[in-house]
């Protein structure tokens, strides 16, 4: 029987799907014959869901269900499942009014319901999809991945269909090789079942491959909803122009999922994938990679992908990335505002280089500032948005103070209006340096379950200890009621107005300490081109 792979990408919030899109491409340019459908239920109102699996199902008749699987964990300072968790669980946890504590709880195990709720309803859109498929190939085969699933693979070996495919990271390599009827075992993988998850799994490296422009044509006419994501003028569309991470901070994740070896996609590549969504009226776009400019030894390809964009004559159009602006360069600079960069998220966490130390973020907080002036001189005028992770590892008063300092700099750089400041509290995730700390410290014990929404261990993986955890949540409270549609701009008045701030020299410098939780390395990683 020949294969017909359909692509169920699982509901989440409308983010282009460009996993799954960058999977079909790959299996097309290998296996031009293989008939492949889309089908993003990220699309479809959730009561429509099961009918619409079914339908869909019953009008390709699939050999291969590969499931996309974005989302589990939900700590975030943002709306969401019912209600904002973090808001929920600091209500809850730091509330002094027992109204308070009582509107936390309850919003608490409403966003609890609406998560296990979610898991549940995957894991059965899963199963359910295998039942159907069942009806016209008699051993259909499951493939599951995506960014959810690389994080809590050793979770879902229990959750899972018997014979799934759990996919780790990338699936490109793997899903060829299923194709091609080669040994998978050495791809990171597992099967639900027959196999075990190796040990370290994750931190094992991807597959080489070469990276080419999506065929867009012919993914639109395998996913019958892509107009769904044209229809928004300020929608952005994810293009990627490399994969991996060299660095170690200390709470991502990032680098062991993609990788430390830093991909380059060639710049003609990209700008000619680019191109053919710039013909079907796109021109806002998100380069999805981890980081932009991952290191320095990147930059001339950033300002070869910058320049050949300048060169295209799309000159009408915009773009936002994760940008280390450590990395940035006055030809940089002038080429991001040449080409259309109208917002950037910089995640430099703390402002104080003591404790960026300490999470092993590997860089100078005094570059970053002088490059931001730079981006600024070169006529920069758009949003920044800057995510600070408040009390992950020896935070202080002091620390707190310095972090003021180097926000109100970034303000007078860019202007007050113009730097959002993102205020985050890290939600612990496995194969990360902090979990190794956590247990280290005893904080998290051997065989937790990194799932687990229960009040007792959500609260550990809500990372925000004492002693100055009871501090935090009181001023987000504060925050949350006296200006929640400004929630981060409140947060840091209100931390200046109690604590002060430090002389901006404190922040910037740091003598490297006798001992250190975290020594500062960093990877730089080998410079690959292309991917």
């Amino acid at each position: 029987m020949t294969d017909r792979l359909l692509y169920v990408r699982l509901p989440c919030n409308p983010i282009f799907p460009i996993g799954v899109v960058y999977l079909a491409d790959h299996v097309h340019k290998c296996f031009p014959a293989i008939a492949q459908r889309i089908f993003d239920l990220g699309t479809i109102p959730p009561l429509d869901f099961n009918r619409a699996l079914d339908e869909c199902i019953d009008e390709f008749q699939p050999t291969i269900l590969v499931f996309s699987w974005r989302d589990i964990q939900i700590y975030a300072p943002v709306g969401g499942r019912g209600g904002n968790p973090l808001q929920n669980a600091f209500e809850f946890y730091y509330g002094k009014n027992p109204l308070v504590k009582l509107r936390g709880a309850l919003g608490g195990l409403k966003v609890t319901s609406a998560y296990y709720g979610e898991l549940w309803r995957n894991l059965g859109l899963i199963k359910r999809g295998l039942r159907r498929a069942k009806r016209y190939c008699s051993d259909p085969q499951i493939i599951v991945g995506g960014g959810a699933v690389s994080v809590f693979y050793e979770q879902l070996k229990t959750k899972l269909p018997v014979g799934t495919i759990v996919s780790v990271g990338e699936g490109e390599t793997l899903l060829e090789k299923y194709l091609r009827g080669q040994a998978i075992e050495d791809e990171r993988c597992y099967v639900v079942g027959r196999s075990q998850p190796r040990p370290r799994l994750i931190h094992e490296q991807p597959s080489p491959m070469v990276k080419t422009a999506c065929d867009y044509d012919y993914i639109e006419s395998i996913w019958p909803a892509f107009d769904y994501y044209l229809q928004e003028d300020d929608f952005y569309l994810g293009v990627q122009t490399k994969r991996g991470c060299p660095h170690n901070c200390c709470y991502c994740v990032y680098t062991v999922v993609e990788g430390k070896q830093v991909r380059i996609n060639p710049a003609a590549e990209v700008v000619q994938e680019m191109r053919q969504l710039y013909d079907r009226g796109i021109r806002n776009f998100w380069f999805t990679d981890a980081q932009f400019i991952p290191a320095k030894v990147f930059i001339d390809d950033v300002v070869e992908l910058l320049e050949v964009i300048a060169a295209s004559g799309m000159e009408d159009i915009h773009w936002a990335a994760y940008i280390r602006a450590d990395n940035l360069t006055p030809r940089l600079c002038e080429l991001m505002v040449q080409t259309g960069m109208n917002y950037f998220e910089i995640g430099i966490t703390s402002g104080s280089q003591e404790l960026v130390r300490k999470m092993r973020m590997g860089y100078n907080l005094r570059t970053v500032l002088q490059n931001c002036r730079d981006l600024k001189g070169a006529g920069f005028n758009d949003l920044v948005s800057v995510n600070y992770s408040f009390n992950v590892i020896d935070e202080t008063l002091d620390t707190i103070r310095q972090t003021i300092a180097y926000h109100r700099e970034l303000e007078a750089i860019f202007g007050a209006d113009k730097v959002e400041p993102a205020i985050f509290f890290i939600g612990l995730q496995p194969h990360t340096h902090l979990e190794t700390y956590a247990l280290d410290k005893e904080i998290l014990k051997p065989g937790y379950d990194p799932m687990s929404m229960m009040p007792w261990t959500a609260k550990k993986l809500l990372w925000n200890p004492e002693p100055l955890g009871s501090f935090f949540g009181e001023v987000c409270l504060q925050a949350w009621q006296q200006n929640p549609n400004d929630f981060g701009r409140e947060v840091m008045d209100i931390l200046e107005q109690r604590l002060g701030k430090a002389d901006l020299e404190t922040a910037l410098n740091a003598p490297l300490p006798k001992q250190k939780n975290f020594p500062p390395t960093m990877a730089e990683g080998k410079k690959l081109s292309p991917i």
